[in-house]
């Protein structure tokens, strides 16, 4: 399976936006954003370049995959994917986005991060409705209830993840049941709820030419 191997705290500098994509450690004094607010690379502090509309629409792009950890083929698949629904294409891009199974268990707090997810859904510890899925883009429904493998409930890394899960909160349309290993999707994810600033509509402009 394909996948992005790079440094991981260089995307949030190239975006200039903390990405939150290493769990804790972007909570803490170590998180490379907070100590190196500049671009990655020899000319990272140099003067600010006014970006053509092509190139924010771009960053745009690129900010909202690194934040989903998703490779250009398969983004641009989901993206087809929106375009076809009825509806807002932009909202419904980022509702897919927020579907995948791999997001659903890092919002019920599983793991501390979506790469981290990501491992926890591939290695099999994640069930569906009480079916072992192993597909990470797995799209969850209204109702579906995922739980944790009943060998996997004493892994340290994913009590760790629940643990700390207050931090950053569960979303409404999840409800959390810890000591159970339980989250249920009561509703299906909604625009409101996404606080990241993402600007859809820049997306679907930079597909759109």
């Amino acid at each position: 399976m394909a996948r992005n191997i790079g440094a991981v705290c260089r995307r949030c500098r190239r975006e200039n936006l903390k990405l939150f994509l290493k769990g804790d450690r972007c909570y803490s004094d170590k998180c490379a954003f907070e100590r190196r607010a500049f671009g990655p690379g020899q000319h990272g502090q140099s003067r600010f370049r006014k970006l053509s509309d092509y190139a924010v629409q771009l960053r745009e792009k690129q900010k909202v995959k690194s934040m989903y950890g998703m490779l250009e083929k398969q983004f641009r698949l989901t993206f087809d994917r929106a375009e076809r629904q009825k509806g807002v294409t932009g909202e419904n891009l980022l509702v897919l986005l927020e579907r995948r199974l791999d997001n659903t268990a890092f919002r019920a707090g599983f793991a501390s991060s979506r790469d981290q997810a990501r491992q926890v859904v591939r290695h099999g510890h994640i069930l569906v409705n009480g079916k072992k899925v192993n597909i990470p883009s797995y799209l969850i429904s209204e109702n579906d209830v995922i739980t944790l493998k009943e060998k996997s409930r004493a892994n340290a890394i994913i009590n760790e993840s629940l643990e700390a899960v207050a931090r950053r909160g569960v979303p409404s349309w999840l409800e959390l049941d810890k000591d159970a290993y339980k989250a249920t999707v009561k509703a299906m994810p909604n625009r409101e709820e996404m606080t990241m600033p993402i600007q859809e509509q820049l997306i679907v402009e930079l597909y759109s030419k």
